[in-house]
Order: structure tokens, then sequence, then C-alpha cells
């Protein structure tokens, strides 16, 4: 069979992430990512001038887009809002529409529609389709996805619990269901989706219930630098006291708290070294990190009611096995039972929980680019 591929892009407000995916295999072709872009030191101006040489990286990797087998453009949109919860194909019509969506993701929306505006424009023959961050979570229960503020102002304005992360979620979930051995609709699951951004969900018979990211990708869990979860009559106080805008006070809560904002450091590689020379910052700025965690953990047990496996995921979730040692220490009475040398070895996707533990905790790596890939394939009925 001829080789299918799907180019995936992420394009951020000063980066843009590329891979070019066999959406059959699961083999990336080739990756990369542009970033500095707009900055005064760097080349690369724009939108246009990042893609371009990505399109430069992929032909350095002998990857020549018009020849390769290229059927389609994926691109990831973080808030699809109300209207988009499926994979779209876009033209005119549709990125108006998103366009009109940016105000719910000011940070995310509109460097996306500039990577698709100018890849439409390069790659003018080959479809190009949206999937959403948030569509995973579209249908969570209402109870779960409605904030009890004036309901006609909320629906006036498109105000409810969105979620994030969703294609890392649901591609993980589905992954832990094949690691088991089990089909999804039977099985009760975690997913902490745990990098620079965090986030949880709690997924029963393959069906989101619960997840910590709301209308915006600020609520939650404490992140790299974001503040996650936060008293809104923080905002007001600062505003009155500190004399501070909307625009700075929602700059610092997105770009300046989390783990960064407490401890000067967003790299739990760096800020364990930290620790271990005895900066109480850097100590105190972990343990909240794992205190929120272990309460969203002890919350979604709570909302599943019976719990079959959690699974971490994720730079952090994959790779550091204090914050996972952490996250679950003392919850054996609520079934859970880590293998503290299962959790400190191996690699890929694996099972770190002991043998007798009730609720299985597994390593999943998520491929959120491969997810697109064939969520892409999807639309175009191939």
């Amino acid at each position: 069979m001829t080789e299918r591929l799907v180019l995936v892009i992420n394009s951020g407000s000063s980066s843009l992430k590329f891979q070019l995916v066999d959406p059959d295999s699961g083999v990336s072709r080739a990756s990369g990512v542009v970033e500095q872009i707009g900055e005064a030191s760097s080349p690369v101006a724009d939108h246009d001038a990042a893609l371009r040489r990505a399109f430069e990286l992929l032909a350095d990797d002998g990857m020549d887009l018009a020849d390769c087998g290229l059927v389609a453009v994926g691109h990831r949109v973080v808030h699809g809002g109300n209207r988009f919860y499926r994979p779209t194909r876009l033209d005119d019509d549709v990125i108006e529409q998103l366009t009109q969506l940016s105000p719910l993701a000011p940070l995310h929306n509109p460097p996306a529609l500039q990577g698709i505006e100018v890849a439409r424009k390069l790659l003018p023959d080959i479809p190009h389709i949206a999937v959403f961050d948030t569509a995973f979570f579209h249908h969570l229960p209402a109870a779960a996805a409605t904030y009890a503020i004036e309901r006609e102002l909320a629906e006036a304005w498109q105000i409810r619990r969105y979620g994030f992360h969703g294609t890392s979620h649901e591609y993980v979930s589905g992954q832990a269901a094949l690691f088991l051995g089990r089909t999804l609709a039977s099985v009760n699951q975690i997913v902490l989706h745990l990098g620079n951004g965090a986030s949880a969900s709690a997924v029963a018979g393959g069906r989101p219930v619960e997840t910590s990211m709301g209308l915006t990708p600020l609520e939650g869990l404490v992140m790299g630098t974001r503040s996650g979860d936060i008293d809104p009559g923080v905002f007001s106080y600062l505003w009155r006291t500190a004399k501070m805008g909307v625009d700075d006070i929602e700059s610092m809560l997105n770009r300046r708290s989390g783990v960064q904002g407490l401890a000067g450091e967003r790299d739990f590689r760096r800020l364990r070294t930290m620790i271990e020379s005895g900066d109480a910052a850097a100590k105190l700025a972990y343990d909240v990190f794992i205190h929120r965690l272990r309460k969203y953990i002890g919350a979604y047990l709570a909302v599943l009611g019976h719990t079959d496996v959690l699974s971490f995921t994720a730079g952090i979730g994959e790779h550091d096995s204090a914050v996972r040692r952490d996250a679950l220490a003392g919850m054996e009475e609520l079934g859970i039972e880590l293998d503290l040398e299962r959790n400190s070895a191996g690699s890929g996707s694996r099972r770190i929980s002991s043998d007798g533990s009730r609720i299985t905790v597994l390593v999943i790596p998520t491929n959120e680019e491969l997810a697109i890939a064939r969520d892409c394939l999807s639309v175009l009925g191939r």
C-alpha cells in the first residue's frame, strides 16, 4: 500500500512544531520545531517564514512534500468553543468562525489561525483539518461542565468548562485499555497529563466525566507557569489594591505563576537540584504542585466510584519517578499501591503498581501528533 502521510502543525505565538506522520503505522517520518518567531534577534520574522523554514528542514530530512504521499495537513487548535467538537475540514467560513472564537483563547487560537493561514497558502491543494483540544470534553456531564454563575450570562458568552489536552487524554485512555487487554467501555480511569501544562481527567467507559481545566487552560492543577485553581476574588483584590490592570493580572496568572512563580524555575530536573541544595522556595513549589495533584486524584476517585487504572503521561508524568511516587504515597487504603522498583525503572508503556494493587497504575507515553493524523484520515474517509 502506498504510504499516506499527514503533516501535523502546532503553531504557537513564538514557535511552530511540526511532524510528518504515517497514521497507518504510527511512525513519525520527520519532525522539528522552529522557535523565536518574530523576535528581534531571530531570522524568522513571522509564521510565513517559520513554515517555509519547516519545509526546508523537512527537505533536509529527504522529505519532499510534493512527492511523499501527503494526504492532509492537521492543525492543532486549542479552543473550539461550543461549535467545533469534531475534526473539521478548514475553509474560509470555518476560519471566520474560529476567528470569532479567539476571545475564548486569546493566547492560543490567534497563532494557530496564523499557522493555518500560511499553511493553506503554501499547500493550497492539500486538505487542511483542525483538531480541537477541547473536543474530547465537549459532552462532559452538565453538572461537571456548568459554572454556578448567572445562567443567562453564561449562555450569552459561552461560559462553561471546556477542558483541554483532550487529544492526549483520549489517546492515553485508549492506550491504557489496550495495555490491560480490555475494551475501553469496560474501564474507568484517571489520566494525569503532567507537563509544563498539566491536566487531569476522569474517564468512565471511554467517556470523560470530569477534567481539571475549564473555560481556559488556566483552571486546575498547578503548572509550569500557570497558577491553576485560584480564588476569583484575587482578580478584584489585585485590581483594587495593587492597581493592576486586567491584562497584567491575566499575564501574571498564565506566565509568571505556577512552579515558576513560586521557585523561579519550572524545569523539574533543575527544581530537584535546587531542592537537594536546600532551596526552601523550590521545596514549597514542589509541595504545592504535589498537594494539588493529590487533591485531584482523590476527587476523581470519588467521582468515578470505581477506578480500574490511573495513568501518567506527558513530560513530567512519563519521566519523573519522584513526582509519581509522591503523588500516590500513602494511598494504599484507596486501592493504589506503587511498586517503587518498577516506578524507578523502564521506559515506554509500563505498569508501575504492585501486583496486589487494586487500581493498576501505568505510564503511557502520549502521542498527540499520531492522534491528530488519524483524526484527519477519519475526516477524509480513508
